[in-house]
């Protein structure tokens, strides 16, 4: 498994998604439909979760596709270009999401477990067998 980011590195990242949790909050504000929407589909990407029923490797795919920031952007880029006024709130929401996530330190997932983002360790750490 690769290293995780640790130190400073790890604290600008984590405020960097405290950043992008506030500004997406910002944003909803001013283009959202409303914030029952919001709270309706803002737990929406952790669905992926389900997907750690088939295995670590398939929840880590499943779970990436869901956190990451491709698909959030290319909403926005829709919501804004075409302009689809939908897709600007999913992605607003969506980039919400990930935002919070990543500011308590729930990274992109490695394949050894849910427990091993790229953001560090979460949850429990077994002790070592000695």
């Amino acid at each position: 498994m690769a290293s995780a980011v640790s130190g400073g590195v790890r604290v600008l990242l984590r405020i960097e998604g405290l950043c992008m949790f506030a500004a997406s909050l910002l944003a909803y504000g001013k283009f959202g439909d409303g914030w029952g929407s919001f709270a309706l589909f803002f737990l929406a990407p952790d669905l992926s979760f389900l997907a750690y029923l088939a295995g670590a490797r398939v929840g880590a795919v499943a779970y990436n596709l869901a956190h990451s920031l491709v698909g959030p952007l290319a909403l926005l880029a829709v919501g804004v270009l075409a302009p689809v006024p939908a897709a600007l709130t999913a992605g607003i929401i969506w980039l919400a999401h990930i935002g919070l996530d990543r500011a308590l330190g729930y990274g992109l997932k490695y394949s050894a477990g849910f427990g091993f983002t790229h953001l560090g360790r979460i949850g429990r750490v077994r002790a070592e067998a000695g």
